[in-house]
């Protein structure tokens, strides 16, 4: 029953109803409470005046109309109250159960007659707190509405179950619990009032004694007085009007409002109502039960889901622990390797080292020789031994000059860890559903009128089936290596075009695309075969057309002439790399000098992909460039200066750059002249085209270009 307590409680004074009225919306309100929130609308606005200054009519006159049905379920009589013209602007107020009431405009005149029989004001406006619908009271004022005389009856009732123990009513001093009740008398009884007061003989024996609780419910049960017609205050309700759905009196039937009205037996009524209530409690009490059973359903899901989620979290540490446990083995048998060639090269070098030391100290000692019998003054004594001795100086220079003071080991590590489709894996890690929810994605279909080459950068273009119905979340592409080895992915997202750079010019690539979503993936599409631009066999070029690439070059770098002119105004390094990468083949391209003030050194020369874009071209090992500034140049890579050259740069000067991929050469020119000797030898893997400005330095880009005469010709002998 404690659930039902914000029932039994005024929305007004959030306290129990005391004397609760009906108003026609079927909400309650004490009916002090109801007189605390009257409003008096202004006569100027009042219906009457309304109508008597010949206004239209307003939502007042449909109150004012319906004042003689104000109970009319057809003729409701209130409206919405922020609709009315004269819509009171007082501050609305919250009720302790948060709902928004209104207060009076004025204070109610001090009386001494009870809320209901005191006067209201003229054209007093009351307003409904729960839903906020509105009406004007009659002359009868808040006598209008009828008592709810059965919810007087269940909060009696249910202040009455919250009591504490009954007691005696007939001990003197500090009276005892009762122990019986007397359902004639009407009285609890303690066991020594019960033996004193009322014994079990004569007239009293007749009477029913009964346990407190019993008794109780007794009186709960009791008749109660009979409620009266509110507009016949001395007829008691006898029948039911149908059409208003209320109680009557029978003078209402006779000359009130409800003459003309079906009516219906008060009991009859009584019981046919109090049957539909049980069965719409019935069908409400169902649902209860349902939702008490899916509370503990919803309660038990808790539990299990704590359960689980501290099962899985173990599963997956465990999963993620045996990766880096295998990453941890696979790093130690790296490792090892990397300690192997290290030893290898130490070996290779010390023992250069010791046999160069035994040959120089040798070497040491002839010079030692030689020099003291340079010193001998006896012409014979020297000429007897003159001619050995300059065969053995011969002899001892022509080892030295046969590569012994070459280096038989590099100090770079020929090992390169590839490592990006493992990461792409990591990255790729995620959760797949243990239970498939819909098919997997329809095979993709390539384009073929949208896929082509251009250079050493394939494009590829694929949809989804017309009739599929199953969406795709993604694509993943994949070529193999232009040599007929395995496929690898290249792409992986929602895009349906794809291109891909730096291919190998001259090769024949595989292609092929599928789809996935949460369920799986699709097959593999048909597979595309794809050709890389030729090579000119003549002259050893493959021929390419390339410009600047924004995407990867450094902010300060400005683009103009469809990305083939490039300047820079920092007064720092910013490098800005070709959008072809080269791997096989002779590529030559030049660069013009356009704006070239204060001597700047600019850069020229290939790169990685991910050489450090804010420092000088070469400063670090992903770069081989040239830097020159207006009296010469220098070879650079990984910050070490080699092979100065005299000549240098102007405004209008042409700087070429040939890449012989076939020769693992890197060679460099100036106005069509070879600047210096081959840069740059044992070169190999994939390069980009790139450049280091400063200081307002601008070039721009020239492609597609032959080789020099003189290189074709060298390279056509070789």
């Amino acid at each position: 029953m404690e659930e039902m307590e914000e029932e039994l409680k005024c929305p007004v004074c959030g306290s129990f109803y005391r004397e609760p009225i009906i108003l026609p919306c079927s909400h309650n309100l004490c009916q002090a409470c109801a007189r605390n929130i009257l409003v008096q609308t202004p006569e100027s606005e009042s219906p009457q005046s309304r109508r008597a200054s010949g206004s239209g009519v307003s939502d007042y006159d449909y109150l004012d109309l319906d004042k003689m049905s104000l109970y009319s379920e057809a003729d409701s009589g209130y409206g919405s109250y922020g609709g009315f013209a004269s819509a009171p602007t007082t501050p609305c107020q919250k009720s302790p159960n948060g709902v928004r009431v209104f207060p009076p405009a004025m204070p109610p005149p001090p009386t001494h007659l009870s809320p209901a029989l005191a006067p209201v004001p003229r054209n007093s406006c009351i307003t409904c707190p729960q839903c906020h619908r509105s009406l004007i009271l009659d002359d009868r004022g808040l006598r209008g509405f009828p008592k709810n005389r059965v919810l007087e009856g269940v909060i009696d009732r249910y202040q009455q179950s919250k009591a504490a123990a009954l007691k005696c009513q007939l001990c003197e001093k500090a009276p005892k619990e009762a122990t019986v009740m007397c359902e004639q008398c009407d009285v609890f009884y303690c066991d020594p009032c019960r033996l004193r007061c009322h014994p079990p003989r004569g007239p009293l024996a007749k009477h029913r004694l009964v346990p407190p609780a019993q008794g109780r419910v007794s009186r709960r049960l009791s008749p109660r007085k009979v409620s009266t017609c509110t507009d016949h205050e001395l007829e008691n309700h006898s029948m039911y009007c149908v059409q208003c759905k209320m109680p009557v009196c029978y003078q209402c039937l006779e000359e009130g409002k409800h003459s003309s009205h079906e009516v219906k037996a008060l009991g009859a009524m009584w019981k046919l109502h109090k049957s539909q209530l049980s069965q719409a409690l019935n069908g409400l009490s169902d649902r209860a039960k349902e939702a008490k059973e899916f509370l503990v359903q919803l309660r038990t899901m808790v539990q299990q889901i704590q359960e689980n989620s501290v099962e899985f979290e173990a599963c997956l540490v465990a999963q993620c622990d045996a990766l880096i446990d295998a990453l941890n083995r696979r790093k130690a048998q790296l490792l090892a390797r990397v300690n192997k060639e290290h030893e290898h090269k130490l070996k290779v070098v010390r023992d250069q080292i010791s046999h160069c030391t035994v040959k120089l100290r040798q070497t040491t000692g002839l010079m030692e020789y030689c020099l003291e019998v340079i010193k001998e003054n006896d012409p014979s004594g020297f000429l007897q031994i003159s001619d050995a001795l300059i065969r053995r100086v011969h002899l001892t220079e022509d080892q030295w000059g046969k590569g012994t003071l070459t280096p038989r080991m590099t100090t770079d590590f020929d090992l390169s860890l590839d490592n990006s489709p493992l990461l792409q894996s990591i990255h790729q890690l995620d959760f797949v559903q243990v239970k498939a929810s819909s098919p997997v994605p329809a095979t993709p279909i390539l384009q073929l009128e949208e896929c082509c080459t251009h250079n050493n950068s394939a494009t590829l273009s694929w949809k989804q089936p017309p009739l599929s119905t199953v969406a795709a979340e993604g694509y993943i592409l994949e070529l193999d290596d232009g040599s007929g080895g395995q496929f690898r992915e290249v792409y992986v997202g929602k895009e349906t075009m794809c291109t891909v750079d730096g291919l190998h010019f001259n090769s024949t690539y595989n292609a092929r695309v599928k789809a996935f979503n949460k369920t799986g993936v699709s097959p593999y599409s048909k597979t595309l075969v794809l050709q890389t631009s030729e090579v000119d066999i003549k002259k050893l070029l493959a021929v390419a057309w390339f410009a600047f690439d924004p995407g990867s070059a450094h902010s300060d770098i400005i683009f103009s002439n469809d990305n083939l002119t490039v300047t820079c105004s920092s007064y720092d390094d910013r490098v800005v790399l070709g959008k072809t990468g080269f791997s096989k083949g002779v590529h030559y391209w030049e660069l013009t000098i356009d704006r070239y003030d204060n001597h700047p050194d600019p850069a020229f020369g290939v790169a990685r992909i991910d050489v450090m874009k804010d420092v000088m071209l070469g400063k670090d090992d992903k770069a081989w460039a040239m830097y020159v500034d207006n009296n010469r140049s220098w070879f650079m890579h990984n910050n070490s200066h080699t092979n100065r050259t005299e000549g240098g740069i102007t405004k209008g000067a042409t700087i070429g750059v040939l890449l012989d991929l076939n020769r693992k050469t890197l060679t460099f020119f100036i106005n069509n002249e070879q600047q210096g000797p081959i840069a740059f030898e044992n070169v190999e893997g994939l390069f980009f085209p790139a450049v280091s400005l400063n200081r307002n330095v601008q070039v721009t880009l020239h492609t597609g270009l032959p080789v020099p005469d003189f290189y074709s010709s060298r390279a056509s002998i070789a």
